[in-house]
């Protein structure tokens, strides 16, 4: 990416506020709440309590931006750079997708097929990120770990509610 005359600071505070939107979109289908179709759901007893959720996710959204700043300032014409931004787009469309998968259209099922996709380009994104920058790569090892934990959980609830 072109400098464009932006500092730092400001192509990092775009990273996260792309990053948070995401989240922001999700959330938007995201209804847990007494006689809600999820807090119907039978759920397995390693269910996280729901208060966790925001604040894991908006760790994990904030440190997804930092590795994407450190992967794209400077410029998408340093080798690998694009193709990391790009498996990093698509993994994080593929994020908010889950949410209408699961939430929106109440399918557990659409939603594991959601997260092996997305962990696939997670995956991906970290290793274009590797090529990149070192550090970018370890910035999104939780993301990967929670988005496990969650294909686990949503599996499991999944099987619990056939």
């Amino acid at each position: 990416m072109k400098d464009f005359g932006l500092q730092s600071p400001l192509k990092l505070a775009v990273a996260i506020l792309i990053c948070l939107a995401a989240g922001f979109f999700g959330s938007m289908v995201t209804i847990t709440g007494p006689g809600s179709w999820y807090s119907q759901l039978v759920k397995p007893w390693f269910n996280p309590p729901g208060y966790l959720f925001g604040p894991v996710w908006t760790i994990l959204y904030i440190l997804m931006a930092i590795a994407l700043y450190l992967v794209v300032r400077d410029g998408l014409e340093k080798p690998g750079v694009k193709l990391a931004a790009g498996l990093f787009a698509v993994q994080l469309v593929l994020n908010t997708l889950w949410s209408f998968a699961f939430f929106g259209l109440e399918s557990p099922f659409l939603g594991i097929v959601d997260l092996v996709i997305l962990w696939i380009f997670i995956l991906a994104t970290i290793i274009a990120f590797y090529r990149v920058r070192k550090d970018a790569a370890a910035l999104m090892v939780p993301y990967i770990t929670w988005v496990t934990f969650a294909g686990v959980l949503n599996y499991t609830i999944m099987i619990l509610n056939p």
